[in-house]
């Protein structure tokens, strides 16, 4: 155990995702979602497969006993990424990512449905009060919609996307809890990747762009950026416990607002900086409670966070 060095990785993490999503936003204002994705996926490969050799555990990367498992989980991850580079492309950085941590809440309803996990009141409670901060995040966007008329407007498209994204993601992390028990980390990882960038690529015909030498080095930044933070916030956990390492993942709530409003010029609405506060505190809630019962949080299993 190593608690600075956890909470090290985990704020490290942090920060790259941030910067990730801050390039999803850049490039996304121009190249494909389907684009988008195929280079946040292919080249978040190269740094996975490199620690992995390097560790000698290439091989458990790749050896599965469950293949159509992985697809499966793959498709919850395809449209969980494709949805959330759709709401960053069309919603300031910190919204985009605050309702994306509604994905835990998500988590817990489904996995009282399909895992049998018995759900108390405490934990129902908080899943409530959280989806609340995100209807507080949301109410700007749909008041500005209903009230104006513009029934189709960019930002509520945006929301839906990130709603959408977040219950993708919460299926993927229900899958991935059933892969954990015959699969390692590091396959799971690894064929998460391998799936999304054939699925990134399947859109070439649909009308990819020929970026830009910037646009280029964006893209290919995504994936180093989230290659790099996946192996990081894995790392943290073998060094401190979830129950302290994860809270520190809500710091990339701090960068994307730096990185919004510095590089976009972004100043979000005051009731998402409510909501933004309801929906952390509820998740923070949520992981105090599912470490009092040992359940093991989707990080642990995975390393991704919620904008991942």
């Amino acid at each position: 155990m190593n608690v600075l060095r956890a909470i090290t990785l985990t704020l490290v993490a942090s920060v790259l995702f941030a910067g990730m999503s801050t390039l999803v936003r850049y490039a996304g204002e121009v190249v494909p979602v389907g684009q988008v994705v195929f280079f946040r996926a292919f080249f978040a490969i190269i740094p996975v497969v490199l620690v992995y050799a390097w560790r000698g555990e290439l091989r458990d990367a790749v050896r599965t006993k469950r293949p159509l498992g992985h697809v499966g989980r793959g498709l919850f991850s395809i449209g969980g990424m494709f949805l959330n580079f759709a709401s960053l492309a069309r919603l300031p950085l910190v919204e985009a990512t605050a309702i994306s941590f509604a994905s835990p809440f998500i988590t817990v309803a489904l996995s009282a449905i399909y895992l049998n996990e018995h759900v108390r009141l405490y934990r129902w409670t908080a899943v409530f009060i959280g989806f609340f901060g995100v209807l507080v995040m949301l109410w700007p966007q749909f008041n500005l919609s209903i009230f104006s008329g513009a029934a189709y407007s960019v930002a509520a498209i945006g929301s839906l996307c990130a709603i959408g994204a977040a219950v993708f993601n919460s299926g993927a992390v229900i899958q991935t809890r059933r892969l954990t028990d015959s699969e390692t980390t590091a396959s799971i990882v690894f064929y998460f990747s391998i799936i999304c960038a054939i699925a990134g690529l399947a859109t070439l015909p649909f009308g990819w762009v020929w970026p830009t030498p910037m646009q280029l080095a964006a893209l290919i930044a995504t994936g180093i950026f989230g290659g790099i933070a996946h192996i990081l916030l894995t790392e943290s956990y073998r060094f401190g416990p979830a129950s302290l390492v994860a809270p520190f993942g809500y710091t990339i709530m701090l960068w994307v607002f730096l990185l919004g409003y510095f590089v976009f010029g972004e100043v979000p609405h005051l009731l998402v900086f409510i909501g933004s506060v309801i929906v952390v505190g509820a998740g923070l809630f949520v992981i105090y409670r599912e470490r009092q019962l040992g359940l093991k949080r989707p990080h642990e299993v995975e390393g991704q966070p919620g904008p991942g």
